[in-house]
């Protein structure tokens, strides 16, 4: 793969593109340390081994460790999908020292979410799942993790909700970015004062603006996401609407240029001749503003297989690349999918 990026302390893309209004955080006031007891029961560690030849090895790293919770009777989890992505092997234990070898059920690439279980049952409750959708900017919640430290369960405040923009092709209409931040941030529950699910913790994102200052937040996925749709990844072990287009591409926005940083080999922009340092200009002969608005124009073009044309800036010349589009999901080593 070839790769000429910067990353955040996990090894994930640092960069992102976020638009909204400036974000406001009063004094946290209010407590919800009555949720810690009954929440803690329900994490557990996730520890996953990818082989060297995994196409996101090189990105994301061989070993992974994070958070996950309960959410079903049947032992059913749900992690971070970066934590588990292309594992071939998995290890999940409980807060009362118990562990089992884990196998993914479905890793959902469209909200960055996974589902996985232990192969021999784990005692301990499970969380019940809220609406993110009620939260607003403001509101307390709590960030729960399975680490035995001082950050294992903090008090914290949803800081904005917008839209979230990761080079690796992905978007996020509404992520929730919460203050102070948790180090241990890979899998994390974000509970609401009902002690319900309300989010999962993807980032640390340094540098962000609240209250006219920059500070440390950490971005959630909505578990909103991932409700509707449980039940088919778990019958079929994805979603059972057909896939987006994908590139194999990572794009940094930075003064308003879209550069490609990173390029996996062998996959669609790799055939198409795409390279580091183009600069991608239009989709389809329309012109991008943003990361978010580059990759609504592919999606929007149809489902994974359909041809995407790109205007590109290279050396000073444009040019145009018609790239073939494919499924994400046939690029990646299975691993321990059930």
């Amino acid at each position: 793969m070839s790769i000429n990026i910067k990353t955040s302390n996990f090894g994930l893309p640092a960069s992102a593109s976020s638009s909204g209004t400036k974000r406001h955080m009063t004094r946290i006031s209010t407590s919800t340390e009555n949720l810690t007891d009954s929440a803690l029961d329900s994490l557990v560690s996730v520890k996953a081994y990818i082989p060297n030849d995994a196409m996101s090895a090189d990105l994301l790293g061989t070993e992974r460790t994070g958070h996950g919770t309960r959410i079903r009777n049947d032992g059913l989890i749900v992690t971070i999908g970066y934590v588990v992505n292309e594992a071939e092997k998995i290890w999940i234990s409980s807060r009362c020292g118990k562990a089992s070898a884990g196998v993914v059920i479905g890793n959902d690439f469209q909200s960055g979410l996974a589902l996985i279980k232990p192969v021999t049952p784990l005692p301990g409750p499970t969380m019940a799942l809220g609406k993110s959708r009620d939260l607003e900017t403001s509101d307390i919640i709590r960030v729960t993790t399975s680490a035995r430290d001082e950050q294992q369960s903090i008090d914290a405040q949803v800081v904005s909700k917008q839209e979230f923009a990761g080079r690796w092709e992905y978007l996020i209409e509404e992520a929730i970015f919460t203050a102070p931040a948790n180090k241990n941030w890979s899998g994390a529950a974000l509970i609401n004062r009902e002690g319900k699910l309300v989010g999962i913790g993807s980032l640390l994102i340094q540098g962000f603006e609240v209250n006219d200052s920059l500070c440390s937040v950490n971005m959630f996925v909505p578990i909103d996401l991932l409700t509707p749709v449980i039940n088919e990844i778990c019958d079929s072990g994805r979603r059972l609407t057909p896939e987006r287009p994908w590139l194999g591409v990572l794009v940094d926005e930075k003064d308003g240029e879209l550069t490609i940083v990173g390029i996996y080999r062998n996959c669609p922009a790799d055939e198409a001749g795409l390279r580091p340092g183009d600069k991608i200009l239009k989709v389809d002969d329309r012109p991008i503003y943003n990361l978010g608005h580059l990759f609504r124009s592919i999606w929007d073009l149809g489902e994974a297989g359909r041809k995407v044309p790109l205007t590109i800036m290279r050396r000073s010349k444009q040019q145009k690349v018609c790239v073939k589009s494919a499924e994400r999901s046939a690029f990646l080593h299975k691993g321990t999918i059930q």
